[in-house]
């Protein structure tokens, strides 16, 4: 796969993740967060095994015997990333949550590097802190001596967990590349929904929905859920985890475009911390560009 179509899917994954903090306000309130993954994951699932069977025709066997890093991949990255994300916001603001979310792209960096050996140049370097800056900006209207003046509870702490959580699933994901990925994904959620179903029994979980609870489901189960996860596990197995990472910050950008969207309103600094952002993502995979627009002239 070409290393520009990688990067469309790694802002398209960020696209539906920022779409999940407008449908999980709904849906948060009716439901408990073991239910609301459970279902959106079950219905990813049914999704998933005949989507894979009919554009892969993969080799399960082969599949199910990597069932160990799988199996790791589901607690990290769909059962601990969400559910830890939605107790999060039962003790902590989303501002909060946001402002330690952004450290995620420069934690995966870090750990990255040291652990598979990824190189970032000074320019990439610099990208990463320039689209932190972006978030900031976006998050506290300009004033960046807020960040400053935020008290920290049990929530920021569970958001800590939640980004520590995201960055070991985003390296361990590199190593299923080999293996088809919606294939993959589909085993992956298989195993989240096997770990989550006793919690989900004893939750006693009441089948009765509302439009907007029903709508927000289907939405989480088939782009935050199927759409994201596929597409960010195809995009890091391209660019590699630490440049993959820098578009997390992405999603903030694009909650700011929905808030616009629905109508509330948005300051001048957001707009200019947006822009900074995707300056940053630019800058973080710059000589992913060069190699791209030098291999197309060259072909």
């Amino acid at each position: 796969m070409k290393r520009s179509t990688a990067v469309v899917l790694l802002i398209l994954a960020n696209l539906f993740w920022a779409g999940n903090y407008i449908c999980g306000k709904y849906v948060i309130s009716a439901m408990q967060p073991i239910q609301i993954n459970f279902l959106r994951w079950l219905i990813a699932a049914i999704i998933l095994f005949p989507l894979a069977q009919l554009i892969e025709k993969p080799d399960w066997k082969a599949i199910w015997k990597k069932w160990k890093i799988l199996l790791l991949l589901s607690v990290l990255g769909i059962i601990g990333y969400n559910i830890l994300l939605y107790e999060a916001l039962y003790f902590t603001t989303s501002l909060n949550a946001a402002l330690i979310n952004s450290v995620n792209p420069a934690m995966i960096a870090v750990f990255a590097a040291w652990l598979l050996k990824e190189r970032l140049s000074k320019v990439n370097a610099l990208g990463l802190l320039v689209s932190l800056v972006g978030v900031l900006l976006v998050l506290t209207h300009g004033n960046l001596l807020r960040v400053f003046a935020i008290s920290y509870n049990a929530g920021d702490l569970f958001m800590l967990i939640v980004i520590i959580s995201w960055t070991f699933y985003t390296l361990l994901s590199k190593s299923i590349s080999n293996l088809p990925p919606i294939g993959a994904t589909a085993v992956t959620v298989t195993f989240s929904l096997l770990v989550m179903l006793p919690f989900f029994i004893y939750s006693n979980f009441n089948w009765s929905f509302t439009p907007a609870t029903t709508y927000g489901i289907l939405y989480l189960a088939l782009f935050p859920s199927v759409g994201s996860l596929l597409f960010w596990n195809i995009g890091v197995s391209v660019v590699g985890a630490s440049h993959a990472g820098i578009f997390l910050n992405l999603i903030t950008v694009f909650t700011a475009i929905f808030s616009i969207l629905l109508g509330n309103g948005i300051n001048l600094f957001q707009i200019i911390g947006g822009l900074v952002v995707i300056l940053g993502v630019y800058l973080t995979n710059k000589k992913s560009v060069k190699r791209f627009v030098n291999s197309s002239l060259n072909s």
